[in-house]
């Protein structure tokens, strides 16, 4: 029997494309289900006279791959992946490859790495971006685990995964233990930031403007010719035109709660724990949990009052000012995203490229657009690049936006259409340019109420200080907390 050049468990959507995609790519591929149907279905189905082993058990699954075995796992994640891995450990021999294609929690990733590398086997857990088209004709992947993994799944990886326009892959060893399951967590928070501006501009061109979705699709048609062209720009162009069978616009019968996997609540954990602001990823994580309430907000609707949106002026004119605006907060997101990754870099020892990151992201995975390049070529000019926002072309990008962004923020504040990624965007940009932040207040309240120190600009960084500020204090300080 011909043996597998890698096999894959679990044939959901994202396990079958991928399947498919190895095999167009001239891959012979073994796949297992727990649920053994699922295999004759597939291969009686989909996959009939290709080059794909369908195998009923672990045992004759294992025994189907070539040497060093290289297994993917497509299956949900949490205990399912820990479950396969018990099951899968004593089948493999040393250097055999175990990687997990799944949304893993980073932290499960860097575990999971120790315990298998401690069996003499070879981890990977890699993000996998694009969705069900993408796993089909080419994703965003983003493996980091066992560095010796890399060579054996580097040939496949590169070859099923999606291309920049110049043929590069979108695909490069990331780092160390949980490296790529965490860069896929930055992207997916980054994903979160942008749909929720894209869908703050649609509210503000609905309510506020009074636009038609077939008017809001021509604007976005024409955005997506320039700097703002992106896979998430032109499915909402696409959306807003949508009718169904009875000529009814689609987006007008969507209910207005909004769902979520969980990885963009993780990033904002991660930078809480890191102490990073990612203050507009966060403000779109919790638009979606307002958005649930959606009873609550309907009632708190007929009692609380505000500005009814009405717009005077150049609607032409503010049409580009929101071009700008969304533009502007996009470097936002990209530059807390980035900020991040740097953070974690350095607690965790990870080498990221993060111009290869961009690189990675440029083709396949939903946040897609012309802006990554942008990216990498800032960090080919600088690869100690603080913050995107301080390099050159994002610096000018940015200052030329400016002024529109302001009033864009300004006009939504007035008519009481709420725009809370890319407000937070714009505070974050001002707290970031702002030389002295009144935290030097915050400092003294919180040593007059807790005796919590505070250092002084006249002194050096690291020594503390206290004050009996009402006369009846001791001088004993409390223990200080820096993230």
């Amino acid at each position: 029997m011909a043996r597998a050049d890698i096999g894959l468990i679990g044939l959901a959507v994202m396990g079958e494309n991928l399947i498919l995609n190895m095999e167009s790519k001239g891959f012979t591929v073994a796949c297992f289900n727990r649920t053994v149907s699922k295999v004759d279905d597939f291969i009686n189905g989909r996959a009939k006279g290709k080059n794909v082993i369908g195998c009923k058990s672990i045992e004759e699954f294992v025994a189907a791959l070539k040497q060093p075995r290289k297994i993917m796992l497509m299956v949900k994640a949490g205990q399912p992946v820990d479950d396969f891995i018990e099951q899968l450990l004593p089948h493999l021999e040393n250097g055999d490859i175990i990687i997990d294609g799944g949304n893993s929690h980073f932290p499960d990733t860097i575990r999971r790495t120790q315990y298998v590398e401690s069996k003499s086997k070879l981890y990977i857990g890699t993000g996998v971006s694009g969705g069900e088209e993408g796993a089909l004709r080419g994703p965003s992947i983003m493996p980091g685990g066992s560095p010796q993994a890399w060579e054996h799944i580097k040939t496949i990886f590169q070859t099923i995964c999606a291309k920049t326009p110049e043929g590069d892959p979108c695909c490069e060893w990331v780092g160390e233990n949980g490296a790529g399951h965490f860069v896929k967590m930055v992207h997916n928070g980054i994903e979160y930031g942008d749909m929720q501006m894209i869908c703050e501009t649609y509210h503000i061109m609905k309510e506020g403007l009074g636009l038609t979705n077939a008017q809001m699709h021509e604007v976005l048609a024409d955005w997506d010719k320039g700097e703002l062209n992106s896979y998430l720009i032109e499915i909402t162009r696409d959306i807003l035109a949508y009718k169904d069978e009875d000529g009814s616009e689609v987006i007008d019968l969507i209910l207005d709660t909004a769902g979520q996997k969980g990885t963009g609540k993780w990033a904002v954990v991660a930078a809480l724990d890191a102490g990073q602001p990612l203050t507009l990823i966060s403000e779109a994580v919790l638009a979606r949990c307002l958005s649930a309430i959606k009873e609550e907000r309907v009632a708190a609707s007929n009692v609380l009052k505000g500005p009814k949106p009405k717009f005077t002026g150049d609607k032409t004119g503010f049409i580009n000012d929101l071009r700008q605006a969304l533009y502007a907060a996009k470097i936002v997101s990209y530059a807390q995203g980035y900020q991040l990754m740097r953070a974690a870099a350095l607690e965790y020892k990870w080498n990221l490229n993060y111009g290869g990151i961009a690189l990675i992201w440029q083709g396949g995975c939903i946040i897609r657009s012309v802006f990554l390049g942008k990216i990498k070529e800032a960090f080919d000019r600088n690869q100690n690049l603080t913050n995107l926002l301080l390099d050159p072309f994002f610096k000018k990008a940015v200052t030329k936006a400016q002024a529109a962004w302001r009033r864009v923020i300004s006009k939504a504040i007035r008519m009481g259409i709420p725009m809370p990624a890319m407000a937070s965007a714009l505070a974050f940009y001002d707290g970031y340019r702002c030389a002295r932040l009144p935290a030097n207040l915050l400092q003294a309240q919180r040593d007059y109420f807790g005796a919590h120190t505070y250092e002084r600009v006249d002194k050096p960084r690291g020594q503390f200080f206290h004050t009996n500020w009402t006369g009846r204090g001791g001088t004993t300080a409390s223990s200080t907390y820096t993230v």
